[in-house]
């Protein structure tokens, strides 16, 4: 299946203005991201910006969303932007975690984790777990149901996602009842061929390889990352006991193959996994969503799964 004739000349757009990546900055990298924010997203019944303690007693700032009709105490989804660890912001995803409030009737609580270089490796894992437990102990002051708690992301916040899952199942809390990874990244090996969709869609589809090996670089460099498994979250050694997860991925995204084989680890451990694979999707289609048909309908797709997904939880 071919890439979907709407998005093909949206990436010939996206390809001409790329910079070379040895004139490539994060300051560069995080202003050419916002630009792509500019979609207006869903009314919400209520959105609130706050500071919450991070880990190392700096600010956290976070966002909820709560959509309309949401009730009294609604599920709530602890969501991870993307942007390679290094770029994103509340208002990058703000459009995207409109969408999933609206879409699934969860509030959605988004989280503005430091980003590297500045603050590497593990900083934006510490905030992402913090951001959780904290959902997790003031639930009844955000008016959501702590047994119905979520942490979702999609790209560098599937992976941040996945390691919370994770660290909460070692740690011993909080309780995560489903993992949503859209698109995600779970592993650092980008030259042993375990993934051949690397090779395959490295230029061309939105997100390159050698920008990703700038990203890595970024967070701490492969030869820290690939083996931890709170980067790598497919390198863990036991996958057993960890929440159910949804995972979505594109057909021309270089992470194609290793979140299709972290959904297979995770199977393989008596997980249960729900997938949604957009054959002619592309890296980074729940942005393209409101102005591209094709991405529209696999976004929908997939937050109609997450909602069954969240029917299906204990209330």
């Amino acid at each position: 299946m071919p890439v979907a004739d709407d998005l093909v000349a949206l990436m010939a757009l996206a390809d001409a203005a790329r910079l070379p990546m040895d004139e490539v900055t994060p300051e560069s990298m995080r202003a050419g991201y916002s630009a792509l924010a500019t979609q207006v997203g869903a009314e919400m019944a209520e959105v609130v910006d706050r500071v919450i303690p991070g880990p190392d007693g700096s600010d956290l700032p976070i966002r909820s969303y709560r959509p309309y009709g949401a009730g009294e105490r609604p599920p709530v989804v602890v969501y991870l932007h993307g942007g390679g660890w290094t770029i994103g912001d509340l208002q990058t995803h703000d459009e995207p975690c409109r969408a999933l409030a609206a879409g699934t009737g969860a509030v959605v609580v988004s989280v503005d984790y430091r980003l590297a270089p500045e603050h590497p490796f593990p900083a934006a894992v510490d905030d992402a777990y913090a951001a959780a437990c904290f959902v997790a102990g003031n639930a009844e002051d955000l008016g959501v149901d702590a047994d119905r708690l979520v942490v979702a992301g999609d790209s560098a916040g599937g992976n941040l996602a996945a390691a919370v899952s994770l660290l909460a199942r070692d740690r011993s809390g909080p309780t995560i009842a489903l993992q949503v990874l859209i698109y995600p990244a779970v592993d650092f090996d980008f030259d042993s061929g375990r993934w051949p969709s690397l090779e395959e869609n490295a230029t061309g589809y939105f997100l390159h390889l050698e920008t990703m090996r700038w990203f890595a670089d970024c967070y701490g460099g492969t030869g820290l990352l690939a083996g931890d498994p709170s980067a790598a979250p497919i390198r863990a050694t036991d996958h057993a006991g960890l929440p159910p997860v949804h995972v979505s991925v594109a057909g021309f995204d270089p992470l194609r193959d290793e979140g299709l084989g972290y959904a297979e680890a995770l199977a393989g451990a008596g997980v249960p996994v729900t997938l949604c694979r957009h054959d002619d999707q592309v890296h980074g289609y729940w942005h393209f969503a409101p102005s591209v048909e094709s991405s529209g309908a696999a976004r929908e797709a997939d937050i109609a799964a997450i909602s069954v997904a969240l029917a299906g939880l204990a209330s």
